[in-house]
């Protein structure tokens, strides 16, 4: 009996029993639960229930991330509805999100509301492949133009990592890990509230032995790639008054990651190696005034990252070397202001200013041949104006509108507006909503200012701000007395003046794309409060094409189902089942000139846990990962896992 055999046999044991025993008189005399709205604070900035937001908005619970024991946020965020994950290979590998089919740096990452899109990166995008879900309280995702509230890089949506708050009494935890391809894991966590003081802190590390980047379904890729991580995170609070209250967020990450020359036949490189750091930091003053009608909020904070890679001769490349270092630094100053104008009423502005600066400084050589690529340091900042006015009419029409002008230092002004209004059909338990809005991306310091090379320039300082208009429509339909909810939403964006890079010319506004699709999902607790039994599932049906050349955009799958069911079995073993299905899509083959496109075909993934409290306090946990064993990849040549197997303890909660 191999392993995937001996894993579809355990969940069998556990799962096949546990079907078999519910009672069917105890569902009837209890009441089922039913499905509850979320409150979302990233959709309008201001803490509102789901129920009255029109934006496609996925919330990510803390239970959640407990129950699927991911690592990392990246993990997390692989199922849901309108998001492709792609990733250069194992842990630790460059990794990116599309939203809706718009480019990964359209994405903006917020941790705590802090901007984490990197200055120093070509494109300004975030690199997912670090952030650890320690401390991590929940996460939300949301989709679809977002510049109004959030200025530049929200042009296909918004992903907010919110983290934990102490709350009562001192809390404990420690927890542990370990399984297949090497992998170690485990973070310590501390938190807890007394008196006028709030604190949470927590630390967590994960090592693995990991693939070789470049896959090893093809030839002269035998080396694996580890990766290792520690993760740094504390949230401080004060109470200086009943009235006013000071946050502090502090955030660390180290890591390394072993990486490969490229995808594809031969790309193994035995020695290379990237680390990564990063910190941030970010103190929040808020406050109510004029009889709680008036919240004030005003935060400071700080990102910085530092990259370096070393590369040195070995014995595949004895002629071959390459080192390069990479800094950035990010300062932002938030002052926003939420007026209660009454109960049916919210209006939100604010003044937002940042500083970016960035530098960067590459050398390699080959057969004797030294080349030298040198970005020296270069800043812009942006002043960002908003307001948002929230309306709603006898808790059944809802409306939020805004408007944002920002300015950039280097390229000018970009004003971006947004209208979103939902209607709550009460009687039939319906929802139906729409958004309307715009976004712009500015360019990036590399766009703007990489100084030219003997084969041509790179970066133009005449450079404009890229931009979308998008808009989606839908609804959501309760059913079963609340116990069953399916939504479905329709989104179409249009891109223009995208920055591409041309050979000639350097970087140029020529893009054009256009996305759209359906997004189907659906959202059950079918049985009664004694047994816990929650079902998901999401569909997503994509069209991406370059409007210039009319191709499909790369990387981006047409087809993407996932489903979720999670239940308690025996009264005391936790099950949760998970399925991934990926559509085929296209890609390039970058090993070699003239770079043909290829087709990647598509996969399924099943995952499972399984998890039971021995004791109160202590929980035992195994996870299988790719319990199919499918072979497959995210980005043409480059490795993925099989079968895995983590198991592991928590002790405290």
């Amino acid at each position: 009996m191999d392993r995937r055999t001996s894993a579809f046999a355990l969940l069998a044991a556990l799962a096949l029993p546990g079907a078999a025993s519910g009672r069917a008189d105890d569902s009837q005399t209890k009441p089922a639960p039913t499905l509850q709205y979320d409150l979302v604070v990233t959709a309008t900035r201001v803490e509102t229930p789901g129920r009255e937001v029109a934006s496609s908005v996925t919330v990510i619970t803390a239970q959640e991330l407990a129950r699927t024991r991911r690592a990392m946020v990246l993990e997390a965020l692989e199922d849901l509805i309108g998001l492709s994950v792609i990733q250069n290979g194992g842990p630790g590998a460059t990794a990116s999100v599309s939203i809706r089919g718009a480019n990964n740096e359209h994405t903006l990452v917020l941790l705590d509301g802090v901007a984490l899109n990197d200055p120093v990166n070509p494109s300004r995008s975030y690199d997912l492949a670090h952030l650890s879900v320690v401390q991590v309280e929940r996460v939300e995702v949301l989709r679809g133009p977002q510049s109004p509230l959030y200025g530049s890089d929200a042009m296909g949506g918004v992903i907010n990592i919110i983290t934990r708050k102490g709350r009562g009494r001192p809390r404990l935890s420690l927890s542990a890990s370990g399984g297949s391809y090497g992998t170690a894991g485990g973070d310590f966590n501390l938190s807890g509230s007394s008196g006028r003081v709030d604190y949470a802190f927590g630390v967590s590390s994960l090592r693995t032995t990991g693939v070789s980047a470049a896959s090893d379904r093809y030839p002269g890729n035998s080396e694996k790639d580890g990766y290792r991580n520690v993760t740094l995170s504390g949230r401080l609070g004060y109470a200086l008054r009943p009235n006013l209250d000071l946050d502090v967020t502090i955030r660390a990450v180290s890591a390394r990651t072993a990486i490969d020359a490229f995808g594809g036949p031969y790309g193994d490189d035995p020695n290379s190696l990237q680390d990564y750091r990063s910190a941030l930091a970010k103190i929040l003053l808020r406050g109510l005034f004029l009889g709680q009608r008036w919240e004030h909020r005003l935060s400071v904070s700080w990102v910085g990252s530092d990259r370096k890679l070393l590369n040195p001769p070995d014995d595949a490349h004895p002629l071959m070397s390459e080192s390069a270092t990479y800094g950035s630094g990010l300062v932002q100053v938030d002052w926003q202001n939420n007026v209660f104008l009454g109960p049916t009423q919210t209006l939100t502005a604010g003044l937002e200013l940042s500083r970016e600066q960035a530098r960067s400084d590459y050398v390699s050589e080959s057969s004797g041949e030294v080349f030298e690529s040198s970005f020296p340091s270069e800043k812009a900042q942006v002043a960002g104006l908003y307001v948002q006015d929230q309306w709603k009419v006898r808790d059944a029409f809802f409306l939020a509108a805004g408007a944002r002008l920002d300015v950039h230092s280097r390229t000018g002004a970009a004003l971006t507006y947004r209208v979103a209004p939902a209607f709550v059909i009460k009687e039939t338990g319906t929802k139906l909503r729409a958004t309307l809005g715009t976004g712009f991306k500015s360019p990036s310091l590399y766009q703007l200012f990489a100084p030219p090379t003997a084969w041509g320039p790179i970066g133009n300082a005449q450079l404009r701000p890229e931009r979308v208009t998008g808009w989606d429509a839908g609804f959501d339909q309760d059913v079963l007395g609340g116990r069953l909810r399916f939504g479905l939403t329709y989104f179409s964006n249009s891109f223009r003046d995208l920055i591409d890079f041309d050979y000639v010319q350097g970087y140029v506004n020529v893009g054009r794309a256009a996305t759209s699709g359906l997004e189907l999902s659906l959202n059950s607790r079918p049985l009664g409060a004694d047994r816990s039994l929650s079902l998901r599932a999401a569909y997503t049906r994509l069209a991406a094409r370059n409007e210039a050349s009319g191709e499909p955009l790369l990387r981006r799958p047409r087809d993407k189902f996932s489903a979720e069911a999670a239940t308690r079995l025996f009264g005391r073993f936790d099950l949760t089942a998970t399925l991934l299905y990926t559509g085929s899509r296209p890609d390039r083959d970058y090993s070699a000139p003239p770079y043909p496109t290829v087709s990647l075909p598509g996969y399924l993934l099943l995952n499972a846990v399984v998890s039971t409290a021995v004791i109160p306090s202590l929980d035992l946990f195994v996870r299988l990962d790719n319990i199919l064993g499918t072979r497959y990849e995210m980005v043409w040549g480059y490795g993925t896992y099989g079968f895995s197997l983590v198991a592991g303890f928590r002790i405290g909660r």
